[in-house]
């Protein structure tokens, strides 16, 4: 199949929710298309006479048109928010989060229920380069106290996704989101993908204690998914844990997180297209993570992937390392 990108799901979710919701409103600085943040057929918010043929709209208009210009458009969603009564959301390309960190800062320190959609948000974004991939920032945003940084690894965990941004009323969220398609798991085979309001869940397991678990987030959720399938061929019990949120996993209740990942099973990998910095909690001293240290490349998606090491092969290859180290007892 050919599958489906995050942001089009998003896009999707937005435009199915639009007519029950008429609080939510929305738009992007200028990146529309993109972003897939425009509900179907629903009007811009500007003066009737400045209609025109691609924008029609009023003063009652549910589409923000925020121009280039992100850190005014977080902080117009800043005061929208704080005026009350209606839910806000503008999107970008998550390497443009940099210029509205200083707004999406006041958001979580006020503890405001702004959402971000934020797409692109890696180097599976392809032939726009280094300049507008993503590297550092998941990391960056973690580090922002009160923010929620979701990253879903399929259309179905998108879904989840903005259902639960939107029952948070006291906290901004930041949804990022593939430009690239993804898998669409069969939720026949995998687990339902409500366990990703809980921010992290129990994908895929075997039966008894896993040997080692995977853990993944977005577009690299697939990959530990084909790792699981290669290591299970050569008799290795795998748990893949798919984490689409650490914020959300991280207020879980204790038991449930030993319950996902069992403290007692110390080989593990984080799968994620960005730096490694906090995932080293995650995975432990005996861990290995998939991780990108450095800048990306002008080229296609698939080809990025390859060179740079994010490949089942890859995954498969880590899981062999730390399972070594924690037999040996050593990280």
């Amino acid at each position: 199949p050919k599958g489906v990108a995050t942001r089009k799901a998003s896009g999707e979710v937005l435009s199915a929710i639009a007519p029950v919701l008429p609080e939510l409103w929305g738009g992007s600085a200028d990146l529309a298309e993109s972003n897939n943040t425009t509900p179907t057929g629903e009007p811009s918010f500007i003066p009737e006479e400045m209609s025109t043929k691609d924008f029609s709209g009023h003063k009652y208009g549910r589409v923000l048109h925020f121009g280039i210009r992100e850190h005014a458009m977080g902080s117009v969603m800043n005061g929208i928010t704080l005026h009350g009564g209606t839910r806000v959301y503008g999107g970008t390309f998550l390497v443009f989060s940099d210029y509205m960190r200083p707004s999406v800062r006041l958001a979580a320190l006020m503890k405001l229920p702004v959402t971000y959609v934020w797409t692109h948000d890696s180097i599976g974004l392809g032939e726009d380069g280094p300049t507008h991939q993503p590297v550092e920032h998941l990391a960056a945003l973690r580090a922002i106290p009160g923010l929620d940084v979701v990253r879903p690894g399929d259309a179905n965990e998108t879904a989840v996704a903005w259902r639960t941004v939107l029952e948070n009323t006291n906290r901004p969220a930041g949804l990022c989101l593939s430009r690239q398609n993804l898998p669409v798991l069969d939720r026949d085979t995998f687990a339902s993908a409500e366990g990703a309001a809980r921010g992290g869940y129990v994908l895929a397991d075997t039966d008894g204690t896993p040997d080692v678990i995977l853990v993944a987030t977005g577009s690299e959720l697939s990959l530990a998914v084909a790792a699981r399938d290669v290591l299970a061929g050569e008799d290795i019990a795998v748990r893949v844990v798919s984490m689409p949120c650490r914020e959300w996993f991280d207020e879980q209740d204790h038991d449930y997180r030993d319950n996902v990942l069992p403290p007692s099973v110390r080989a593990r990998v984080s799968v994620e297209a960005g730096v490694a910095q906090g995932w080293r909690e995650i995975v432990g001293d005996a861990g290995r993570i998939v991780s990108l240290e450095h800048f990306g490349a002008s080229a296609a998606a698939s080809v990025l992937f390859q060179e740079f090491g994010f490949t089942p092969e890859a995954v498969v290859s880590a899981a062999r390392e730390s399972m070594i180290a924690a037999a040996e007892g050593t990280g």
